[in-house]
């Protein structure tokens, strides 16, 4: 009981003075960076299957930590080890996990499946929001300014509809869909020069 007290402290974000915690969270976002490294790349090589393979390995042990002290986290009682793989954090370690595991095999290379498997590789990055203080900031100010946040998000979309209107009516010959109205007012809008 201890060990996985002291387990659970050390997986969790950094408490203050906890210098082993601190090292973990550390190590845990070094190992994320390095494991989306080869998603950098087009070809694979043994290199980056190589550390494809050490990153899942620690991965899976972080993920069998985590449910091994889900009970910790959740309060819920043995019930807490069911649950935990349907939380949002046990799903984005799932989600890192599973993409290095090449359920298809060889024979299937030649479908595009493979990129989009290798894609989801991208789920790891989530994993560092985690570790971070910072994420834990923004959550707290998006919850305190919800209605300001939504009343500009209400204000944008609008904005866009309407330039979306305006420039499908200005020159119909240039876009044959609304949405194509839509996007154009979209990315117009979001650029900055």
């Amino acid at each position: 009981m201890v060990i996985r007290n002291r387990i659970y402290q050390i997986i969790e974000p950094a408490a203050e003075g906890d210098k082993y915690s601190r090292l973990y969270d550390f190590t845990m976002i070094a190992i994320i960076v390095v494991s989306l490294v080869p998603l950098a790349f087009k070809q694979e090589t043994d290199l980056f299957a190589g550390i494809d393979n050490i990153c899942v390995t620690i991965f899976i042990i972080d993920y069998a930590m985590r449910l091994a002290t889900a009970d910790k986290k959740l309060h819920r009682g043995m019930i807490s080890f069911i649950i935990y793989p349907f939380t949002l954090w046990g799903i984005i370690d799932l989600l890192s996990i599973l993409p290095s595991f090449n359920i298809l095999g060889n024979s299937f290379r030649v479908l595009r499946i493979m990129r989009l498997i290798r894609s989801a590789r991208v789920f790891r990055a989530f994993k560092i929001l985690r570790y971070s203080k910072n994420f834990e900031i923004i959550i707290s100010v998006l919850k305190k300014q919800k209605e300001a946040l939504l009343s500009v998000c209400a204000l944008a979309v609008a904005y866009i509809i309407v330039s979306a209107l305006i420039i499908f009516n200005v020159e119909p010959d240039s876009f044959s869909t609304f949405f194509e109205a839509i996007y154009w007012a979209t990315v117009s809008l979001s650029t900055f020069r």
